[in-house]
């Protein structure tokens, strides 16, 4: 089917016609029956109002530092957003509504005294949560938003109104910790939804599989001694925080052997991606069997980020999506969710998102990235030797992982 040309009022002929383009796979969403994959969305302009306030870069401002915009500011988010609205792929995906999170259901993961402390400060002019994680009146309450969006996905799925959903959600929350927040994270987004599924829905078994380019530490904490999850982070080795992220880091008690590293030096590029989930990401998924896969989605891995020093882009993530989407069909029906992380360069941002969720849907909007022919060009995209010795090393961690036998 085409594009309705005449929703596009007011836009120059040359635009329609570069925006006149062949949609495949369902074309109707909410309360369908087809066969077609279901993908949800969760967006709502509040998360854009998320103020991070004036920094230069992630960097605190003063003499002699300029004041200069946040990294963290809403442009990449939304940008993101207008893309899927553009292309015309949002008419093809079930709209779910954010909701807050309930208190009781982030006192989960958050301690109360982290609760007050965010309270306190978004009631007022704002202030620090933690280190690197500035936040603005009225904050906490956006931030609550942001969880009960990633709850409402999670919601949808195992009440199976969809089969996966993409929660474009601020503030970000892998960092997070439960009485901290850090890295531009108030709450812990992706770990109080892994919680929430626990406690409501009777799941036995989540994996969690995080490719910001910043390790996943504070959904690492909330499991590392949780045998129920499985929690795999692949990202820049030694970039944020400094002090995590390391092979050795495997879990402990009964947790232990179900928490993997994927550490990979800076400039890996899709070939060590795909290396790091052929090796490790799939066999673990395996090994676990999960009943529902989260994918704290950051971008930020992406060539020209301004945050990391990574090589991916968008066909790079169209890649990993089909992977983790087969995975998900294989051992848990294609229960897939995903929440929005990281990701800073706000020209490119947009095309690495619409390509994850074109291959979410199933739908093929016919769009041109740009950027990606440059980016697939760069010198040293093929897996490096440097960088399969460091997914091999963590290919050993595999024989800690305890096998789950099915009936």
């Amino acid at each position: 089917m085409k594009v309705d040309r005449r929703r596009f009022i007011g836009v120059s002929a040359a635009t329609i016609g570069a925006l006149s383009f062949p949609i495949s796979g369902c074309a109707r969403v909410l309360g369908a029956a087809e066969s077609h994959s279901k993908t949800g969305l969760i967006f709502h302009e509040l998360y854009m109002w998320h103020n991070t306030g004036n920094h230069a870069g992630p960097v605190p401002y003063g003499n002699p530092v300029q004041p200069y915009a946040h990294v963290e500011g809403p442009e990449s988010k939304r940008r993101f957003r207008n893309l899927l609205e553009v292309t015309g792929l949002t008419d093809h995906l079930y709209m779910i509504k954010p909701r807050a999170a309930l208190e009781s259901e982030i006192l989960r993961f958050h301690s109360a005294e982290y609760i007050q402390k965010l309270k306190h400060l978004s009631s007022g002019i704002g202030g620090d949560a933690g280190p690197y994680t500035p936040m603005g009146t009225g904050s906490y309450e956006i931030a609550l938003l942001s969880a009960g969006g990633v709850l409402a996905g999670l919601e949808a799925i195992l009440e199976e109104k969809v089969n996966n959903a993409y929660a474009l959600v601020r503030p970000p929350g892998h960092h997070a910790l439960a009485d901290l927040g850090l890295g531009f994270c108030l709450l812990g987004n992706a770990a109080i939804a892994g919680l929430h599924a626990f406690e409501n829905f009777d799941l036995e078994r989540i994996a969690f599989v995080d490719w910001d380019v910043h390790h996943g530490n504070g959904t690492q904490a909330a499991f590392y001694n949780d045998p129920r999850a499985l929690t795999i982070s692949l990202h820049q080795d030694k970039l944020f925080p400094l002090d995590s992220g390391s092979h050795q880091e495997n879990g402990v008690g009964p947790g232990e052997g179900y928490n993997i590293n994927i550490p990979l030096p800076a400039g890996s590029g899709v070939g060590a991606y795909k290396y790091a989930f052929e090796q490790v990401v799939l066999p673990a998924l395996h090994n676990f069997k999960p009943q529902l896969i989260i994918v704290p989605s950051g971008f930020d891995a992406g060539a020209q980020d301004p945050m990391g020093r990574m090589m991916m882009h968008s066909e790079g993530y169209r890649s990993l999506t089909k992977m983790i989407k087969d995975a998900a069909k294989l051992h848990c029906q294609g229960k897939l969710l995903m929440c929005h992380e990281g990701g800073y360069n706000p020209t490119t941002v947009p095309f690495d998102g619409l390509a994850v969720i074109e291959e979410l849907s199933g739908i093929s909007t016919g769009t041109v990235d740009p950027f990606a022919p440059v980016f697939a060009e760069l010198g040293g995209q093929e897996l490096q030797p440097h960088q399969k010795a460091m997914v091999d090393k963590a290919s050993i961690l595999l024989e800690k992982l305890p096998a789950t036998y099915v009936r």
